[in-house]
């Protein structure tokens, strides 16, 4: 989070859903340094979620830079087909109107943008994403020729989030007391059984695959994923040092006993790492 603000500055901002991803505004106020936050909303949102963003602004004085859909385009799409057709022929269309293109007009103002993506979000799309990528679905769109995708929750746990968020004691969204784990507009989301993945509560009629509203596209498999790596040198980002197949998450437990053997054949590398410290 530090390394984009200090690079971008102005030109990077945070897309804020009113979900656990409010971490990224803690983590953006811990930097110390000056911070934009956008929000996508799509006039189908819980009175909770609005409420929320309320208590965000009061409790970290900023204001949040909301992106509403084109009227036109919601009149014609209520017109042709209804409030609810996404029960009948998918999310796309209505995400496309209210999310995607009012997404689309806030990053054409920006070089750079800050996600709350997670792997184990959705092990069927991003399962793979890294840490700082080019944006495939919307690259070009900004000033820039290319616009940078910053993901830096990418490799943390929900429960490292929420371990996070209680210790900073960040307020968050009550409808997450309510059994809501991912949450977006009020008709496509509901709350998750404690066995079930959190996207279960997204979309629920359509297959988990195409559980993606469009704003992440970049994560599906017809797409390519670019992470930028250690050669690209774009704008000084360097790539995710902990996007490999050896690295290898430990409990406490898991530690003590590491140090304790011997014999050892080959060098490691172990890095404690608290991810709310400057």
């Amino acid at each position: 989070m530090d390394k984009a603000l200090e690079k971008f500055g102005n030109d990077i901002a945070i897309a804020f859903s009113g979900a656990e991803d409010v971490a990224l505004i803690e983590y953006a106020r811990l930097t110390g340094r000056p911070f934009r936050v956008f929000c996508l909303d799509t006039g189908r949102l819980n009175p909770e979620t609005y409420r929320f963003f309320d208590t965000v602004e009061k409790r970290y004085g900023i204001h949040i830079e909301y992106m509403f859909p084109d009227a036109i385009d919601v009149q014609q799409l209520v017109r042709s087909k209804g409030l609810y057709s996404f029960y009948e022929d998918g999310h796309q269309e209505c995400c496309r109107v209210r999310k995607v293109k009012p997404l689309g007009r806030a990053l054409k103002e920006l070089k750079a943008w800050i996600t709350g993506q997670r792997k184990d979000q959705s092990p069927g799309t991003r399962a793979f994403i890294p840490v700082v990528q080019i944006d495939p679905s919307f690259e070009g769109m900004g000033p820039s020729s290319r616009l940078v995708k910053w993901n830096p929750l990418a490799n943390m746990e929900g429960r490292d989030v929420w371990n996070f968020l209680r210790l900073m004691e960040v307020p968050v969204n009550f409808l997450h007391s309510q059994g809501y784990v991912s949450i977006g507009c009020e008709p496509c989301t509901r709350p998750v059984l404690p066995w079930q993945h959190e996207r279960e509560g997204r979309w629920w009629w359509e297959d988990a695959k195409a559980k993606e509203c469009g704003l992440h596209n970049g994560n599906l498999n017809d797409k390519k994923v670019r992470a930028i790596d250690l050669n690209d040198n774009i704008n000084g980002v360097s790539a995710d040092i902990f996007d490999s197949p050896k690295v290898v998450s430990l409990s406490r437990d898991g530690i003590e006993n590491l140090v304790q053997l011997e014999n050892r054949k080959e060098p490691w590398i172990v890095v404690l790492y608290a991810p709310w410290c400057r």
